[in-house]
């Protein structure tokens, strides 16, 4: 092949990104239709989407980002925005369709996600629109994050993705919220902690 025919032909970061984005969004939509079983499994293919879509960010694109010096305060506002979601992706993950509450926090979750995407994606001031702005390879970390993307799909199949762990918005033993690091688990919350672990993970990232 023509040198550098590979890398045409594969999607750059952002056009990857954006995609996932959309096969999301599509499957939130049917979600809201769906009922019971149907309803779960769905639920459980965007949690495993969203896993591997945050991984693929944390890992690859935002420290791309960070390294050629992307604003700090919109990078940090971007992991904020991650941590308040694995939350509720972990509360999702652990309910059952007919639980109490379940429809509630899928609900949640699809907002929360539309408002990460939005400001994604905002043409002009967007971390995407920025990375662009500040010269991120995106053709080199597109073949990057398809490579690891794969491999997640992979382990996905098979069950083994790892429990979504945030970074900056923990739980203690009393389901308050706290800012600390990685080292505490994610565990499975009430509806009411979650309501505050959402408003809390809400006000630090969108000011309200």
């Amino acid at each position: 092949a023509p040198r550098g025919a590979g890398r045409r032909s594969a999607q750059d970061a952002v056009a990857l990104l954006k995609a996932d984005h959309r096969k999301v969004e599509g499957l939130f939509k049917k979600a809201e239709k769906a009922k019971g079983g149907a309803k779960e499994k769905l639920v459980e293919q965007i949690c495993n989407e969203l896993i591997i879509h945050t991984m693929l960010e944390e890992e690859i694109f935002y420290p791309a980002c960070r390294g050629e010096d992307v604003e700090e305060d919109m990078m940090d506002e971007a992991q904020v925005e991650h941590d308040g979601a694995k939350i509720l992706i972990n509360d999702v993950k652990g309910a059952d369709a007919d639980s109490e509450g379940y429809d509630a926090k899928v609900k949640v979750l699809s907002e929360y996600i539309k408002h990460h995407v939005k400001e994604e994606e905002k043409p002009r001031t967007g971390v995407f629109a920025e990375a662009k702005r500040k010269g991120v390879d995106m053709d080199e970390l597109g073949g990057q994050m398809q490579s690891r993307k794969e491999e997640l799909m992979a382990q996905a199949e098979q069950g083994g993705l790892p429990h979504p762990e945030p970074k900056t918005v923990g739980v203690d033993a009393g389901g308050k919220t706290s800012r600390s690091g990685p080292k505490q688990s994610s565990p499975k919350a009430s509806s009411g902690t979650l309501r505050s672990i959402a408003m809390a993970a809400k006000r630090a990232t969108f000011g309200e």
